[in-house]
């Protein structure tokens, strides 16, 4: 399996993992050490994946379970030896993100590193 191939299958194992409201999923596309961090509409968030597990898990019933729509667009995907980064839209909880994802490959297996998100809507 190519690079490309497994990066864009971490990609939809991170938006899976808002969408079914999955803390297993969460953790599976991240790397352990990563940081969550962006503006929301009420100001600042940086979050560990633990609490971003945590927060994602606490989402009950689950966006898929309310049968919200699903939208992720991998906008840009720009990959240098073992590391990469995406640019990534997806709605979540009302509202549209455009995400930056770094990626580092570990062991064969790409995770996210860190992850920059922006409210656009």
């Amino acid at each position: 399996m190519s690079d490309e191939t497994q990066i864009r299958d971490t990609i939809q194992t991170y938006f899976d993992c808002m969408y079914e409201s999955s803390s297993e999923k969460t953790r599976a596309a991240f790397h352990p050490d990563a940081w969550i961090t962006g503006y929301l509409p009420n100001g600042y968030q940086q979050m560990t994946v633990g609490q971003f597990a945590d927060f994602v898990a606490s989402r009950q019933p689950s966006p898929k379970e309310q049968g919200e729509a699903v939208r992720l667009e991998v906008v840009s995907l720009d990959i240098a030896g073992n590391t990469a980064v995406a640019r990534v839209r997806d709605d979540y909880l009302g509202m549209t993100f455009l995400d930056t994802l770094s990626f580092i490959k570990q062991d064969n297996q790409w995770r996210i590193f860190n992850k920059l998100f922006h409210v656009e809507t």
